[in-house]
């Protein structure tokens, strides 16, 4: 009786497994064009959601597959190049000037044989080499944009990128642009999830966390790693598109090394053991970027410092909790938890 009993339960729904405080953000989320202005939506908001959709990717290397990698700028980067190469920019001697439509899926492609090619290096190692190994091609892919004038117009790059007219809108404004940044992030972070739960999401962190033990299982470690490059290349490709139609430019800058080391840090501010956390890490970023300076400056001092404001927001984050911001909020929820049940060890008493 109790098994029929237990088969007559209803489960819970996708949507009720959902907690109450993902659909309060969502309802925040879409209802913020009517509370913010537009430089939140454009320069706040939708900064963060494309620095957040780019340190998604890396999220998703060292979160699940344990590799750090410093080419996710790169990637981002090379996309951008590829749309103002093929699409139209201020630079029509070099621009060819296709559709969108077309030009945005090969600049994926690209930068996902681009992420392929450099993971197969990679991965062969591991810790810090990996590091070195990523940082060192990122390196050169700056140098190479900035010294190459056939392809990537030097130290120039691209001006004038802008996003297509698609449906009659104007996807540079703040609005509609906010809702594009939004909805790629969404895109991103659920695709991640689900990933993260499927047969491969499974199998590659059982690569980070025991290879020798996936390898004797039948698993084959090498592409496993491999095909989690080309896919948190995709990622990063969504977000150095939306980069570039953001800045409406794409230059050298763009791959620059102070750019890579920022996707590092909003991905460990925010924390990498959930898609959720370079999202928190990138708005973090933002805010200081944004602010910091002013404050700077109504203490007497330069606004050009804001990067020591940043470095030390980092250092604090990490002294405190290694896991980023994620790791204070489980932190604080224990604290609360056990709290609670002291005072409900009191009461009892």
């Amino acid at each position: 009786m109790a098994v029929l009993d237990a088969r007559r339960t209803p489960q819970p729904t996708a949507a009720e497994r959902i907690p109450a405080r993902y659909w309060v953000a969502g309802a925040l989320l879409l209802l913020m064009p009517g509370i913010a202005n537009d430089f939140f939506l454009y320069q706040v908001f939708g900064w963060a959601f494309i620095l957040g959709t780019i340190a998604l990717s890396l999220q998703f290397l060292a979160g699940y597959g344990g590799m750090v990698s410093l080419l996710q700028m790169s990637v981002a980067a090379l996309a951008g190049y590829v749309v103002a190469i093929l699409g139209t920019s201020g630079t029509a001697s070099i621009s060819l000037g296709w559709p969108w439509w077309v030009v945005v899926p090969i600049a994926l492609v690209v930068a996902c044989i681009f992420a392929t090619v450099v993971g197969a290096l990679a991965v062969r190692t591991e810790g810090i080499y990996t590091i070195m190994i990523t940082l060192a091609i990122a390196a050169a892919f700056f140098y190479f944009t900035r010294q190459n004038y056939t392809i990537f117009n030097g130290y120039s790059g691209f001006p004038g990128v802008l996003p297509p007219t698609v449906f009659g809108i104007d996807w540079r404004r703040p609005v509609p642009f906010y809702y594009l940044t939004l909805g790629v992030a969404v895109v991103c972070y659920l695709v991640v999830v689900y990933v993260a739960r499927a047969p491969f999401g499974l199998a590659l962190q059982g690569v980070r966390d025991n290879p020798r033990r996936m390898a004797a299982l039948g698993f084959n470690v090498f592409w496993h790693r491999v095909l989690a490059h080309s896919f948190a290349a995709v990622i990063a490709g969504l977000g150095g598109i939306l980069l570039v139609w953001q800045n409406g430019q794409v230059a050298p800058g763009t791959a620059g090394l102070p750019a890579v080391f920022d996707i590092l840090v909003v991905a460990i501010v925010g924390g990498l053991r959930h898609p959720v956390g370079p999202f928190i890490g990138a708005l973090i970023y933002v805010l200081l970027r944004a602010f910091a300076p002013d404050v700077l400056q109504a203490f007497g001092m330069s606004g050009e410092r804001f990067k020591t404001v940043v470095g030390l927001g980092f250092l604090a984050v990490v002294w405190w909790s290694p896991d980023g911001v994620l790791g204070l909020w489980d932190r604080w929820r224990a604290l609360r938890a056990e709290g609670r049940d002291r005072l409900t060890g009191r009461v009892r008493r």
